[in-house]
């Protein structure tokens, strides 16, 4: 096996003087760009052409500080192949420390797409101005590194709006982005310890989630809808639950059926990333239309734009005063289903939720209607 190489260069610049530089074989991993490099310019400098004795003695000095830095660098590529199994893991686990690890969480945004590709690179910025603009590598990273920073989220100015700080939420998904790049860094052994366990999540705010009763549900799909496929998607989220993101995508391949079974969608959440199979009804199915090419997308041409302008001139239509967007049938779907007696388990693998206390805000809405409802008889 060829041992690693390194030889002392001089490069001629516009103003004379030769810069001294190590020439690598095989390349070394620059730990500041964290790539892979042939050269190291070690910002010492000859004159050519000496014209005095202190340009001939500082050429001299120059030249020997060079030749050291290069016996140090050849010693350093070399020392490797005597160096035990331990001293190796050691000397691997500092090399992977000196890594980027900003780099490393913007490699992983982007493998991100759409709208979760911007939430991503969105948490990016925010960590680079928490950071002050300074790089930072796997070693530095400690859990007071990262508490310090969402405490930062709960205080940043909101980008759009200056005035602002972030929403509550809005910090919550840029911080679990953090979250999830330290999970990652972890498991593929970049950090030594598990960071992310030592960091408690920030808390979400319980926000408004408006619904539609099922009279009301009922009054919406009775009323004329000037787009057909807007029409369509809502009634297919009420029924189902899917999120549009979802439903944009839908596939005929992705809705399938058993003969014990009946029809079910399964497919890949955009929103998680999970793989989900969920039965629907036969009324929900009717409502995809006629089956085409297994790779159409049942709902081609549809434009969000469209929803967004049609969506509240049809709720109005209908005699409807709630601000409903089209998530709110995604909620629609899951109270619907608690007051229909659906237990919260079901209802929480139904709608894709990775944990059961992300469905338990509904039953929270059931029981303030429970109250509601409680007070309105009186026999005073």
């Amino acid at each position: 096996m060829k041992k690693g190489n390194v030889r002392l260069r001089k490069k001629l610049l516009a103003n004379g003087m030769l810069s001294l530089y190590l020439d690598f074989y095989p390349p070394i991993l620059n730990t500041e760009t964290n790539k892979y490099t042939r050269r190291e310019f070690l910002k010492l400098y000859l004159f050519e052409h000496p014209k005095n004795q202190i340009q001939k003695i500082s050429n001299i000095e120059n030249l020997h500080t060079a030749e050291l830095i290069q016996i140090r660098r050849l010693n350093e590529m070399r020392k490797h192949d005597v160096y035990s199994d331990f001293e190796k893991e050691q000397l691997e686990i500092k090399r992977i420390g000196r890594g980027s690890f900003l780099e490393y969480f913007k490699n992983l945004a982007d493998k991100k797409e759409g709208n979760n590709y911007q939430i991503w690179y969105a948490a990016i910025i925010h960590f680079e101005n928490f950071l002050s603009g300074r790089d930072v590598t796997f070693k530095d990273i400690t859990v007071t590194l990262i508490e310090d920073y969402k405490e930062y989220l709960l205080k940043a100015k909101n980008r759009r709006d200056t005035g602002n700080t972030l929403a509550r939420n809005t910090a919550l998904s840029y911080h679990n982005k953090l979250k999830t790049t330290l999970k990652r860094a972890y498991k593929e052994g970049k950090l030594r310890t598990d960071i992310n366990a030592g960091v408690d999540c920030i808390k979400e705010q319980e926000s408004q989630r408006n619904f539609l009763t099922l009279n009301e549900a009922k009054k919406l799909f009775a009323t004329p809808c000037s787009k057909n496929i807007v029409y369509k998607i809502s009634m297919f989220s009420t029924l189902t639950g899917i999120r549009y993101s979802d439903i944009a995508k839908l596939t005929w391949s992705e809705v399938q059926y058993r003969e014990d079974d009946g029809h079910y969608i399964r497919f890949k959440q955009k929103k998680t990333e999970g793989l989900q199979t969920m039965p629907i009804s036969d009324e929900a199915y009717e409502v995809l239309g006629d089956r085409t090419n297994d790779n159409d997308q049942i709902f081609g041409g549809l434009k969000k734009w469209d929803v967004d302008r049609v969506l509240p001139v049809w709720v109005a239509q209908a005699g409807i005063t709630k601000h409903i967007t089209f998530h709110c049938f995604r909620h629609t779907y899951a109270t619907l289903q608690i007051f229909s007696g659906t237990d919260i388990f079901t209802i929480s693998k139904m709608l894709g939720h990775k944990s059961v206390k992300t469905t338990q805000i509904y039953t929270k809405i059931i029981d303030e209607k429970k109250r509601e409802a409680s007070l309105r008889i009186s026999l005073k």
